[in-house]
């Protein structure tokens, strides 16, 4: 396996490399990782089994097009491919340091950059990609009250109905989520779609995210997703507003875009999560009532 992973890496860069070392990183709940190097150059590598092949084309597409958008470091995919038994994936490896002083705010400056210069004429995505290990629907449309609603919260509550947890009237729900964003008027932008503190990092050139869970979709996504899971240091939002001021209702939007984090811990982990997003399933209607 490493003896093919090793020549697709040489064959991508067009540099000879073998595989002298490798040592296994943790932190990842999905895929087992890897740094990898020879004498001269050292990779980061993510394994799966072969039917995941699709899971790791999609990160690369997503990474490019973050990239694309030269407002925020993220890895460099080399290469993606198949062994006998294994998906993988070869990133560039970064060496990470801790924030500075200022990297937070940079990191917000940054991603408030890349919310306003990529415009798109609709919602969604090329094809559908994941959110975790989960399936996410990217049909292109026109509306976000309809996308965000269908796509993203009906989709998990459909999930969780197939595991037989149900958390009332799907389309009810939906039809309170798209009421819930009905005067909000959201303009298609590149977002990183699983933005909290673990796919954020800091190196000597700046911040770097990885692992995108990417769409075209409102900017308020990614801003709701980094107070969840451990709320960003306050330096990042003040970079965020700085260059590009949250538009008003903000507070009332993120609980139904969190909403959907939520459903899919619950789908993916079960337990506490559904009990969670029982909670504030409840915050969102006593929010519609008022």
């Amino acid at each position: 396996m490493w003896q093919s992973i090793g020549q697709a890496i040489a064959s991508e860069t067009g540099q000879s490399f073998s595989i002298k070392d490798k040592k296994p990183i943790s932190g990842g709940d999905i895929n087992l990782a890897f740094k990898v190097n020879d004498e001269q150059h050292s990779y980061f590598i993510k394994l799966n089994d072969k039917n995941r092949l699709h899971h790791f084309e999609a990160e690369a597409y997503s990474l490019d097009q973050l990239r694309a958008s030269q407002t925020l470091i993220t890895p460099e995919c080399i290469a993606v491919g198949t062994t006998l038994d294994k998906s993988y994936i070869v990133l560039s490896h970064i060496d990470f340091c801790s924030d500075n002083g200022g990297l937070w705010y940079q990191l917000g400056q940054q991603l408030a950059q890349m919310h306003k210069n990529s415009g798109h004429g609709q919602f969604g995505w090329q094809y559908d990609n994941y959110l975790g290990s989960t399936r996410q629907p990217n049909d292109w449309q026109s509306n976000w009250r309809s996308f965000f609603a269908e796509q993203r919260i009906g989709w998990q509550l459909q999930l969780l109905s197939e595991q037989s947890i149900y958390m009332g009237d799907i389309e009810h729900i939906i039809a309170m989520c798209h009421n819930g964003l009905a005067h909000h008027h959201a303009t298609p932008c590149l977002v990183h779609g699983d933005l909290w503190q673990g796919n954020v990092s800091f190196c000597a050139r700046g911040p770097v995210i990885f692992d995108p869970a990417c769409y075209y979709g409102d900017r308020e996504v990614d801003i709701a997703m980094t107070e969840l899971f451990g709320q960003f240091p306050g330096e990042f939002y003040r970079g965020y507003q700085n260059v590009f001021p949250l538009a008003e209702g903000y507070e009332r939007r993120k609980n139904i875009y969190n909403f959907y984090h939520i459903l899919n811990h619950a789908n993916l982990f079960g337990g506490i999560y559904i009990d969670q997003a029982k909670a504030l399933l409840g915050r969102l209607f006593a929010l519609a009532i008022h």
